[in-house]
């Protein structure tokens, strides 16, 4: 697919919505902010996205397919355990950024999630789709109905030790917490 001057100017609107609302939140990011990061005319942004809103749910759309491919990379990995190894390891490999804006999934549901509303809603489907991912890993290990506690404690902690290392900017949560997280890994 050939790429042209509109789904660049697209892309681009939506690779730095992403950006600044990861690093600013979805509330304090206005559409002139977007417009000014994607190098697009402010006048422009309303003939791709007629609101705010519209533009985060592009914003939720990729961030979902990163995961998917993310899911797919992982479930190459035979040894299920060593799948939910990935997935901390890709975690601890964005201490620096973690520890600077914090979880960019956990983020946005906690700050969505007090106002409510159809965009509150699809953010928390992009953590409900690791939460169903992380359960099916523990069934695969044939923890049955317990997979959805395991998989509920697993990102719990990781979502933890995310804000823990935010609050007090400092990656040795994420690298210390993710240590105990694998030991219960192994014996779980």
């Amino acid at each position: 697919m050939t790429r042209t001057p509109r789904n660049d100017k697209r892309e681009r609107l939506i690779q730095a919505a992403d950006k600044l609302i990861y690093e600013q939140t979805f509330h304090t990011t206005t559409l002139a902010d977007i417009a000014k990061v994607a190098d697009v005319p402010l006048g422009n942004v309303y003939y791709y996205f007629k609101t705010k809103e519209a533009i985060m749910d592009a914003v939720l759309h990729k961030r979902a397919s990163e995961w998917r491919v993310l899911f797919q990379q992982w479930e190459q990995i035979p040894d299920t355990k060593q799948r939910l190894v990935a997935m901390l390891k890709h975690h601890l490999e964005q201490s620096d950024t973690l520890c600077r804006f914090g979880c960019m999934i956990g983020s946005l549901c906690q700050e969505l999630g007090k106002q409510g509303g159809a965009i509150a809603q699809a953010a928390s489907t992009l953590l409900n789709d690791i939460l169903k991912w992380l359960e099916t890993q523990f069934a695969q290990m044939g923890k049955g109905d317990r997979s959805r506690q395991l998989a509920e404690f697993f990102l719990s902690n990781v979502q933890g030790m995310t804000l823990l290392s935010v609050t007090f900017n400092s990656p040795e949560y994420l690298q210390r917490q993710s240590v105990n997280l694998e030991d219960w890994l192994q014996a779980v």
